[in-house]
């Protein structure tokens, strides 16, 4: 079938129309005219009332019409039509010239209409989807709308299947790859079809005749040799294309083309997992599916972008939390060479909110992984499934069971790939926690009750309390440790974790080893890790080969869970509902794309970075006890401008893979300490001017990192990432603004107003900072500076041209160009 995306001349009506009436009124004049994907959700107002609360960000939710008119041509009578949409959040209902074509439950999963019987050929016709994103239906950022694309495929009376051509390499050494290609033919005429099938892998073709009978179907499989193959890997991303011709005499039916990788994946806890039989470790990031200021708009350039600065950032893999990633994301690894577990949902049959997909899963989860596995099939870098995350039935004999059948059906649909499944103890055990806490302390029931009473009645920040009811005590550090290695616990968790090919542990660090000697013959991965724990974590990883990776939460800061990472200094504490905070506060990552001291850190545990690095505890909080969750790293900044605490005392963090570190400012050393768990910190005075480390191993320099004062006399530097687009209506360019004095060094400390105006061929998407506690909007042109940056992302238009960019500030101007082609 042929595939075009279909994002164009579409309407919007916001909450509170009547679906019913925009359908009887055409959209009406308060429609909202755009070019798909769109996402309603950051365009509304946030507010303190919303029942979503923190877990979105403060957005609510509401039910939103798109329309669309078109003309179906007469020649398409004699042609199948089909809507595909990549992802609809949520409880879609679609609507063909009034009539109801279709819909779909779940917000993340591919679903299609087919358009056949309702279109009115040879005229004009309106297609009507209806979104309803119910209030407390996620625990993140979930958007609104439709989010991704839109395609549709068009199908003559002889055409492939959609979604059928599957391309597989079950054979592969250095010499010899057989490629196994296989797709659907089908016949909607009457008449008996003699065809020639073929598949051209551009260094070999091959040509295969069928016959195909009236009304009938064909399944076609082939297997062919491609010699001397260039291997998909990580390093070197190769990609093949396939390209399918379906002919009847010199005339074409139908064509296909899709790319693919030659690669092999094996797994085994003696040898760990392998590519292509070499051995990989899994350098890993959860991530959510915004795209930051964009919201959950899933352009292309977005999940491109996102996978560069990742991997650019040391990971080498992405975990998609907690559902199915977006064919532009699996698009980009792809071509990148970036490993994906693709995730099917967040929950089971037991709700985590009050209106979560716990309401629909039991009913639809086998077509939920039939899209997801259609979607992933010709990728290769898709190595693995995950059934669930965090699934609170896991300790039960039913949660084995059904994961047993989630697996086995992933395992029918697709045998070349494996699956696993994100284990939480803590909230599988839940029901058995006061049992297990008694064992692993000694206390009877009745003394721990006590225990509890007494916390629940000493102040929120008092120690004590944390130590009584075990929230924090059991997220990280002895305590933690003693309950992942409980033996209630393996006994509890063993069912479920022995059914999938890979067990996934989130947050059971003591587990990863341990397990081994439990288990000889299962694999592990790190599933969801705390970022604070990266070093021991990666020792791990490292020692055991049946370990295979580690999965950080998380490798970009997202939208929702507001302020669960944020470092508080005023007494509040994370994933607590704490206006007008709207970001998670935690992520290698932050939303603007930039880099913070943890993913550094990361990169020097990874063995990836040599060069020591720098950074510094704020001095304006100095002697203050921070109140922070299990997950965030130090809170530190990369920077030695702090204009007003001169005199004032500063603790410098040095961190390094060498053996010791010598810190020196202004040319005056401050000490050489030895480096212990890749760090070593340092204490002074705050003095403006050079901090420099210098890293060394058996005596000898090996590395320098420095910082620099900064001037206050700063200006807006302006940086486009693209100056070329495509005029497609979705094509981007980031524009980062930064704060720098005339040297060129940034300043985090100076904050300045800037405007931003988008003209020509393009328009302004959004516009924003990494400020966790702002009260501004993404779609505002107007902000101020955070840590000295903003970003400005430019939205190329449909018609080719000149974009210009005005960026105004202090009452200077100045202005960039940037060309759709």
């Amino acid at each position: 079938m042929i595939r075009q995306k279909w994002n164009t001349d579409w309407t919007v009506l916001k909450p509170g129309e009547s679906p019913m009436m925009a359908a009887m009124m055409g959209g009406g004049g308060a429609a909202e005219k755009l070019v798909l994907p769109h996402d309603a959700m950051i365009r509304e107002e946030r507010t303190q009332s919303t029942k979503n609360a923190h877990q979105t960000g403060f957005y609510p939710g509401g039910c939103y019409t798109y329309m669309k008119s078109f003309e179906a041509p007469a020649e398409w009578k004699d042609k199948t039509v089909l809507l595909e949409f990549e992802g609809v959040y949520q409880n879609a209902r679609v609507f063909i010239n009034g009539d109801f074509a279709g819909g779909h439950p779940f917000g993340y999963t591919e679903f299609t209409v087919c358009a056949d019987d309702f279109l009115n050929y040879g005229g004009i016709n309106t297609v009507t989807v209806i979104a309803n994103s119910t209030e407390e239906s996620s625990r993140w950022y979930s958007g609104s709308g439709i989010y991704r694309n839109v395609n549709i495929l068009l199908g003559n009376p002889v055409h492939i299947a959609q979604n059928s051509l599957k391309i597989t390499t079950p054979e592969v050494d250095e010499e010899l790859a057989i490629v196994a290609v296989e797709l659907r033919l089908k016949n909607l005429t009457r008449d008996k079809k003699k065809l020639t099938v073929s598949i051209d892998l551009g260094e070999v073709k091959t040509e295969l005749p069928v016959t195909i009978f009236g009304g009938g179907e064909e399944h076609i499989k082939t297997r062919i040799e491609v010699r001397n193959p260039r291997l998909w890997s990580c390093e070197e991303p190769n990609l093949y294309t396939c390209a399918v011709s379906i002919k009847e005499g010199d005339s074409i039916c139908d064509t296909a083309s899709q790319p693919f990788g030659i690669r092999t994946v094996t797994l085994s806890a003696s040898r760990g997992l392998r590519i292509n039989g070499k051995e990989v470790k899994l350098r890993g990031a959860c991530i959510h599916h915004d795209n930051g200021v964009l919201g959950a708009a899933t352009l292309e350039r977005a999940e491109e972008r996102r996978v560069e600065l990742l991997k650019a950032a040391g990971f080498n893999s992405l975990r998609s939390s907690h559902h199915p990633m977006s064919r532009a994301m699996l698009d980009a690894c792809d071509r990148l060479g970036v490993l994906v577990l693709d995730e099917l949902s967040d929950c089971w049959t037991r709700s985590k909110n009050n209106n979560d997909y716990a309401e629909k899963f039991p009913y639809f989860w086998k077509k939920d992984a039939e899209a997801l596995v259609a979607k992933d099939y010709n990728h290769p870098s898709v190595i693995m499934y995950i059934t669930g995350n965090e699934i609170q039935e896991a300790a039960t004999p039913k949660g084995a069971q059904l994961n047993r059948e989630i697996t086995d059906w992933f395992h029918a649909l697709d045998p070349h790939r494996y699956v696993t499944v994100a284990i939480n103890g803590l909230l599988s055990c839940m029901d058995h926690m006061g049992e297990i806490i008694c064992d692993i302390t000694g206390m009877t029931m009745e003394q721990m009750i006590a225990m509890q009473a007494q916390a629940a009645q000493a102040p929120a920040s008092d120690a004590g309390a944390d130590a009584a009811n075990g929230s924090t005590d059991l997220m990280k550090g002895p305590m933690a440790d003693a309950f992942a290695a409980n033996h209630i616990v393996t006994d509890l968790l063993n069912e479920f974790a022995s059914v999938t090919d890979v067990v996934g542990y989130n947050y059971l660090t003591m587990r990863h080893e341990m397990e081994h000697s439990l288990f000889p013959n299962r694999v592990i991965l790190g599933t969801e890790t705390l970022p604070s724990d990266i070093v021991r974590l990666w020792d791990i990883v490292k020692r055991c080969p049946h370990v295979i990776g580690d999965m950080t939460w998380t490798g970009w800061d997202y939208i929702g869970e507001a302020g669960s990472g944020v470092t508080y200094y005023d007494g509040r504490m994370g994933f607590m509902p704490n206006w007008p905070i709207s970001l998670a506060g935690m992520g290698d990552i932050d939303i603007l794309g930039n880099r913070r001291p943890v993913s550094y850190v990361r990169e020097i545990v990874f063995g990836l970075r040599k060069a020591p690095y720098v950074a510094v505890e704020p001095v304006d909080h100095y002697g203050e006890k921070p109140n922070q969750s299990a997950w965030p790293w130090r809170d530190e900044i990369r920077s030695w401008t702090w204009d007003g605490f001169e005199g004032k005392p500063a603790v410098i963090n040095v961190y390094s893979d060498a053996e010791e570190v010598e810190l020196f400012l202004n040319g005056e050393s401050l000490g050489r300490k030895p480096v212990e768990s890749y760090s070593a910190s340092f204490e002074t005075a705050y003095q403006p001017g050079e901090l420099k480390a210098a890293a060394y191993r058996s005596g000898e320099e090996v590395g320098v990192d420095t910082l620099v004062t900064a001037g206050n006399d700063v200006r807006v530097e302006v940086s486009a990432d693209r100056t070329e687009l495509r005029a497609d209506g979705a094509d981007l360019s980031y524009v980062m603004l930064s704060l720098r004095d005339e040297k060129g060094i940034l300043n985090p400390q100076a904050v300045r107003e800037v405007t931003v105006t988008v003209t020509g061929a393009g328009s302004l998407a959004g516009m924003g900072s990494a400020d966790v506690e702002t009260d501004n909007r993404y779609d505002n042109n107007t902000w101020k500076t955070f840590g000295g940056y903003l970003l400005a992302v430019v939205r190329a238009g449909l018609v080719p041209g000149e974009i210009t960019v005005t960026v105004t500030s202090d009452g200077q101007e100045q202005k960039i160009t940037l060309v759709t082609k």
